[in-house]
């Protein structure tokens, strides 16, 4: 490897907190390091609590390290919080302009890259509205936006797939591609293990702070899927009951695990298990958490005929307010445009510890979905597109 773009030397950080009087010293990282080279790609995973934002924040400038160092070579664009630096009261053009000037650009800069931005983050009917007006998903298409316009040498991102619908990942996606082929180091952190399979060159677990495993991307996600799986596995009960769900009932024990705390009592699809490419697809899910569960993740998963994950939403990465749980209540997932390509495919549903460590519940592959619409091309993805051409006609 030539001189790395981001190097990491036996890094930890240290946080003091008052506890019964003493002040305590409390270390979310430490002894953790890696180097990355250009056009690499690191993916960073590990449990609620693990480290990682604090290390994607050491990396981005955002506080000292305690012990050890960390270099970068290269412009930062730093996606740490999508959209949490924005002020609501400029608006989503005058936001663009700060926010590029911060990563280092010209005003001008920023000025003559501003339509590809705006097009980008498909804001072109909002870009000059005050950002307090913005949903949440607009606000993070446009800090992504920003983000991938400052020709970044280091691009530190969190989360990305928690960025709009689908159609939207896809173009993140391959717009991430292009930058890592202009040589750009990327760290990606996601509890998504599809996007650390798909995306990362190397992945790097933490658990509790340190380094649980580091290598290649598909191997460390084996070793973290199957620690969670074999916890979650000697949690299980032996007899668990069945679960209503659109219509047919969930085979205990071959489709469902997890220690029983909080139960996924039923699941609904709605308008039901056949949609149209490209409409709208909520997915109900009643519940109940026998005792106190802290901010508990809730997980839905679409495979296809073949198992491959074609969008793997936790409300987690999405940031959605789930409080403590004790009793019975429901939630819902709105997707409102569902650009998956025509054929059958499975949800998966499942109800998981804040830190990852085991399921609750989950229901693998329980609830069949089919999409219909037009067979327009290949792969799993049917967002709207067209075909223009100009001249060459004979």
């Amino acid at each position: 490897m030539s001189e790395p773009r981001v190097s990491a030397r036996n890094l930890g950080k240290r946080f003091r907190s008052r506890a019964g009087g003493r002040r305590e010293s409390l270390w979310a990282i430490r002894e953790v390091g890696f180097e990355l080279g250009a056009g690499e790609v690191l993916g960073v995973m590990g449990g609620n609590g693990a480290g990682k934002s604090t290390l994607l924040r050491m990396l981005g400038g955002l506080g000292r390290p305690s012990e050890g160092e960390v270099r970068v070579k290269g412009r930062i664009g730093a996606l740490l919080d999508l959209g949490g630096g924005f002020l609501g009261d400029l608006t989503g053009r005058e936001n663009a302009v700060l926010a590029g000037v911060v990563a280092g650009l010209l005003r001008r800069e920023v000025g003559s890259r501003m339509d590809e931005i705006v097009a980008f983050a498909e804001l072109e009917e909002f870009i000059d509205e005050p950002v307090r007006h913005f949903s949440s998903g607009m606000t993070m298409r446009l800090a992504f936006a920003v983000a991938i316009h400052t020709d970044p040498g280091v691009l530190l991102v969190d989360e990305f797939l928690a960025v709009g619908d689908l159609a939207f990942q896809a173009k993140c996606r391959q717009r991430i591609e292009a930058l890592r082929n202009d040589g750009c180091a990327i760290v990606l952190v996601s509890q998504g293990m599809e996007a650390i399979r798909t995306m990362c060159d190397r992945a790097l677990w933490l658990r509790g702070g340190r380094v649980a495993g580091v290598g290649e991307a598909g191997k460390v996600a084996e070793q973290y899927e199957a620690e969670m799986r074999e916890e979650t596995l000697r949690r299980t009960p032996q007899t668990v009951p069945k679960v209503v769900g659109d219509g047919r009932r969930l085979e205990a024990r071959r489709n469902r695990f997890g220690s029983g705390e909080g139960e996924i009592r039923e699941v609904r699809l709605v308008p039901g298990k056949g949609v149209a490419s490209g409409g709208p697809l909520a997915v109900e899910i009643d519940f109940v958490a026998r005792c106190p569960l802290p901010t508990p993740v809730f997980v839905v998963t679409v495979t296809d005929r073949d198992g491959r994950v074609c969008l793997d939403l936790n409300t987690q990465a999405a940031k959605a307010p789930v409080p403590d749980l004790d009793g019975e209540g429901s939630i819902r997932l709105v997707i409102d445009r569902l650009d998956l390509a025509k054929g059958d495919y499975r949800l998966s549903v499942g109800l998981f510890r804040a830190d990852w460590k085991h399921a609750y519940d989950f229901h693998w592959a329980g609830y069949p979905l089919s999409v219909d619409g037009p067979s327009g091309g290949k792969g799993p993805l049917a967002p709207p597109a067209r075909w223009l051409m100009e001249g060459g006609a004979r």
